[in-house]
């Protein structure tokens, strides 16, 4: 993560779903660097830490002075950028809340619905808004290395996506693979939605000309791996990204909230942040 000009104060950071597995992994990245403040946080309503300081849900041994809120006002009222790791259910208040804010936006929840996707698109016209289903730098990467060995490769190397994911993951496939998926057929000047095949299963799953497929592994605390077959003639090129610490993320969330901060109202994407064109 690059370092905040000294001239700069720090990030004002507003975390939204603070008591999940990301959102603990961000205060402990906040906590460990002098280049971003963390001024609200907020937890659903139903959450039994609501009021408990951020620095004792994270077992951090000491106070940040931000207590946890279930009201999106109050946790953005000071925030520059903020960092949406909730649930899908939840995104869409969350930007409405920041577009009334004025507030940029990251939202690393996958999984999100059709009429929350055109919210984060209406919300662009008024506030920076950058989607990622992973925050990695390297899966980011790699989805760029995806897209041009898709383009440079015949169409008779098939491609298929394998993910694997700790036991409580939601979603399937992972935000991540259908972005890789994406990227594939991006190169390949094709749509997802088009070509993707999540599921076979039966006698007649042999698999379909120019397909992209999918399949997911659940189990144990897996963090996140991810790996891109082009299976040709006579030979198969892997590429393969594996997290082994959840900081991975938070680490290039906070690098994307840095880049976001002064940011003019747009649609952006960790490619920008990467300066990958």
């Amino acid at each position: 993560m690059s370092a905040t000009s000294a001239s700069l104060a720090p990030v004002r950071i507003a975390l939204l779903g603070a008591t999940g597995r990301m959102g603990r992994s961000l205060i402990h990245a906040i906590h460990d660097s002098t280049d971003f403040e963390l001024v609200g946080a907020l937890a659903s309503p139903e959450s039994p830490a609501l009021g408990r300081d951020v620095g004792e849900i994270a077992s951090l041994g000491r106070n940040f002075g931000t207590p946890l809120s279930a009201d999106r006002l109050v946790a953005l009222a000071s925030a520059e950028v903020a960092l949406d790791f909730t649930v899908a259910s939840a995104v869409g208040a969350n930007i409405a809340a920041c577009a009334a804010r004025g507030c940029a936006l990251l939202v690393g929840t996958t999984g999100l619905d059709g009429a929350t996707l055109d919210a984060l698109e209406a919300a662009a016209g008024r506030i920076a808004v950058l989607k990622a289903a992973n925050t990695s730098l390297g899966v980011n990467l790699l989805a760029r290395l995806v897209e041009q060995a898709a383009a440079a490769l015949p169409a008779d190397y098939d491609i298929e996506i394998v993910e694997a994911h700790h036991r409580y993951k939601l979603d399937a496939p992972s935000g991540t693979a259908l972005a890789l998926g994406e990227a594939a057929a991006s190169g390949r000047g094709s749509e997802l939605r088009e070509i993707g095949v999540t599921e076979r299963a039966g006698r007649n799953a042999a698999r379909r000309e120019g397909s992209i497929g999918f399949a997911s592994l659940r189990g144990g605390d897996i963090v996140g791996d991810h790996t891109v077959v082009f299976a040709g003639p006579g030979e198969r090129l892997e590429l393969t990204h594996r997290a082994h610490d959840r900081m991975t993320f938070a680490y290039g969330a906070l690098r994307a909230a840095e880049w976001l901060r002064g940011r003019g109202p747009g649609r952006y994407a960790m490619a920008d942040v990467l300066n990958l064109g």
